[in-house]
């Protein structure tokens, strides 16, 4: 009879990995909506918008707030208007 412990059976089924980013349901979260174009900005402002999950118009996304995405806001503020998540 195998040991439960054997290396090399499969592991279960919630930690294998799809390929995905783990999305954490803690913390506080900001509300950021796209209100400006991209068109004619530099490139590093379109990539900003890119990077926080906005490409058109009026579209809204809920991010965590960390230090990484605020400085990704801060990049791009004049572009759009943030709102604290409910």
């Amino acid at each position: 009879m195998a040991d439960p412990t054997d290396s090399a059976e499969a592991p279960a089924a919630s930690a294998v990995s799809l390929g995905k980013a783990e999305v954490s349901t803690g913390g506080p979260r900001v509300k950021v909506t796209q209100i400006g174009s991209p068109i004619g900005r530099q490139a590093y402002q379109r990539a900003n918008l890119i990077g926080l999950g906005l490409n058109k118009m009026h579209r809204t996304k809920v991010l965590e707030d960390t230090p990484s995405v605020r400085g990704m806001i801060d990049r791009v503020k004049h572009l759009v208007r943030v709102e604290p998540a409910e």
